[in-house]
Formats: structure tokens, sequence, C-alpha cells
């Protein structure tokens, strides 16, 4: 049914002391970046709940998107009628008449924070619930463990009627945690850990390395529509987009085939510092699992890490692939990743890269290259973008991503 108002919870974040207030109103941000598709509601944050005034707007969409905002624990989808009998019987008549099948029992919930209105809780209950039952002679009451709770909010602007608890994402709010900067590729892994990211309140921006001609538009593209699903948990990203392509030619040219890898991986790290310090990252994120592949193991990320002390979290770390594919699957990630446009992280890989490289050696080799040169050069070609959810770039590509999904 179209409902006009949407009650959201909070979870977590009632267990917040003085900044709460905070947190409540990043989460009203997030919840109106994410409903950006839906001009005419409206978002009102409160100490207790969150109102989502939908004013004509299709509620069944409203709801689907509501579901993946982190910070909300459940909602509950509410009809606005008269504040009289009249128009709560309305009301109530038309919800139970979709909801209430023949043999169900019912339950009439009532909380009254509007203590001037004519009846209280109790007669409140057995007026509706007997006028449930003259309708629905079928039906029976149940004070515990109904098939159905219609609750009945009675408030000074109206009366609202609900009769559904829907999960929401849970975690807190995308942005109480400050500002990560994601190392986002074409895969699997690293949508995961920006969600789990995400779902702990980090502000997350997307570093995306491309390098044409070795990759292709699909494949930007691919991670543009990529981050445009892990936007529905927070609202909106910044995509950022790190040309790479002639520091993998230098490094190819001019380094051993083995360290290949590693040197490569310790520019894109610190291009992702260099980034996070002009925009205000607080951590570097990415999707390594340990052992998962050959550049995971302990000694190969001593040697990346090398590079700078800002703290580098990985979410997946300990998840095995089994794992990860079924998240990746939960978050509607998993179609896009495995669509098979090459990102840079796959041109130029050598046939046998080393599992321990020696960070001493690494660092020997990186002298073979202009560090500080290329990065300039890769930094001042850096593109910002937006990107918002449901937002759709695979458009561009459409009969190509067609044939492959």
């Amino acid at each position: 049914m179209q409902y006009t108002e949407i009650m959201v919870r909070y979870g977590e974040l009632s267990t917040k002391g003085k900044n709460q207030r905070d947190f409540v109103n990043r989460l009203g941000g997030n919840i109106r970046k994410s409903l950006h598709a839906f001009p005419k509601l409206e978002v009102h944050p409160k100490r207790d709940r969150t109102h989502v005034t939908l004013n004509g707007e299709d509620s069944n969409a409203v709801i689907e998107r509501l579901k993946q905002v982190f910070g909300i624990q459940n909602f509950s989808p509410s009809l606005k009628v008269d504040r009289t009998l009249e128009g709560i019987h309305a009301g109530v008549l038309k919800m139970m008449q979709e909801q209430l099948k023949p043999g169900m029992t019912f339950k009439i919930n009532t909380r009254r924070s509007d203590h001037h209105f004519e009846m209280d809780t109790n007669e409140l209950n057995e007026e509706l619930g007997g006028f449930v039952l003259d309708h629905f002679p079928e039906a029976s009451v149940k004070m515990r463990q109904p098939d159905l709770i219609l609750r009945v909010e009675v408030r000074s602007n109206g009366v609202f009627l609900s009769s559904e608890t829907i999960q929401g994402a849970g975690g807190l709010p995308v942005g109480t945690a400050g500002k990560g900067m994601m190392m986002l590729s074409g895969g699997i892994d690293s949508p995961v850990a920006s969600y789990l990211g995400m779902k702990r309140g980090v502000d997350m921006e997307m570093v995306h390395f491309f390098s044409p001609p070795y990759t292709s538009e699909q494949a930007l593209a691919k991670a543009k529509e990529l981050t445009s699903r892990l936007a529905a948990f927070g609202g909106s990203l910044q995509f950022i987009q790190v040309p790479f392509a002639k520091i993998q030619e230098e490094i190819k040219e001019k380094v051993p085939e083995g360290y290949l890898m590693t040197v490569q991986r310790r520019m894109m790290l610190r291009l992702t510092v260099a980034l996070a310090k002009k925009r205000g990252g607080k951590a570097i994120f990415n999707g390594e699992s340990l052992g998962q592949v050959a550049s995971q193991t302990m000694e190969s990320m001593e040697a990346i890490n090398d590079v700078t002390n800002m703290p580098i979290l990985r979410p997946v770390i300990s998840l095995d692939k089994t794992e990860i594919i079924k998240q990746a699957k939960e978050i509607g990630t998993y179609d896009l990743s495995i669509l098979p446009f090459e990102d840079c992280c796959t041109i130029f890989a050598p046939p046998a890269p080393k599992t321990r490289p020696d960070t001493e050696r690494a660092r020997y080799y990186e002298k073979r290259i202009d560090v500080e040169g290329l990065m300039k050069e890769a930094l001042d070609g850096v593109t910002i973008s937006e990107i918002k959810p449901g937002e759709n770039y695979l458009n561009q590509n459409q009969d190509v991503f067609a044939e492959l999904l």
C-alpha cells in the first residue's frame, strides 16, 4: 500500500552520550543524500527517531533504499490519518484489508504522546479491537505473539498507523568515524572492504588507479558503478581517478620482474597517502585478505607498508574467498566485480611475483625510477567526481554489459 510516512529508529546511536545529536544529524543528512531521487519527501531527524514524510513519493521504492543506509536499526512505514475516530477507523480498515488474512490473529498497540486526545490508550485499544472484529469476524485477538500487531501512535499533528517493522543495515552513520581512503580495484574484495569500513561510520573516498590504453573505459565505468552501489549505504561517495600507466611503464622497464608487483603497490600506496593528507583522510583501506594471493603475504605487506606510517586497515584480512563472495552477493557488488574488464592491478602482472619480498631490495630497486616526478605527474592528473546511489554508469557501454551479465 502507499504509506505517508516512515518512522526510522536507531540502534547503536541510542547509546551515544553528549554527541548523540551529531550522530543523528549525520544520519539525517545521509538519508537525504540516499533518497536524492525522491525530491518531494522531507527528512526530520529527532533525538529518538527520524521521520521521513513521503509527500506522495513511492513508499516501496523509498523503503528499498532505506534498507541500505547505515545507522538505521529498523523502520516502520506508516499511514497518517485524521485525529478523529472516523479518520482512525478508515485508516485501520484500509490497512487491515491488505494485511489481515482469514484466520490470522492480531493485537492493537496504542501509544499516546498527545494526552489531550479524547480517548486514552486502553479505550483506543478496546475501540479499535472491536472495530476490527466487526469487520473481520474470522480474525481473533491474541495478546502474545499475534500474527499481526497494529501500532497506533497518537501525536499532536495526527494519528499514525503501522503494522510492519523492517530491519535496517545497522552500524553507524557514514561520516561519524572520520574519513578513509579506499584503494578500490575492480575485483570482489575491495568493495566488500569498503562496505565493512562504511558500516563502522567511515566516510570513504574511493581511490581508483586506471591505466589507459592498457585498461578500458569499460573498466573505469565498472569501478564507478561499484561505487554507486556502495553509495546507497551512506548517501554519496567521492570517486578519485588516478592515472597510473606511465608509472607502470617505467616500473616494468627498470625493475626486475619478481619485484614489479611490490614496487607498483608501493607507488599506489604513496599516492593514496598523498591524497589522504591533502583531503583530510585518517587511514588507508584496502581489500587485502591474508594469504589469498601472492602479494598478500605478511612479508609483502611489510615491504609495501614501508612507504608510510599512516594506518592501513584491512576489513577482510581474516575472511576466506568464499566468505567474501557471500558478502559481495548480499550487498549487490558481486555481479559487477566478476565482469572481465582488466584493471591496472592485472596488467603487467609477472608470472612469478615474489611472495616474500625483501624490504631493502624493494627500496633498492625503487631507486631506479623517478618516484617524486612520477608521483607529481600522477597527482596533477587526478580527476574527482561525486557518485550518488542509483546513478548508472553502465549505460555508456550498455550492449557490452548486457551481453556479459
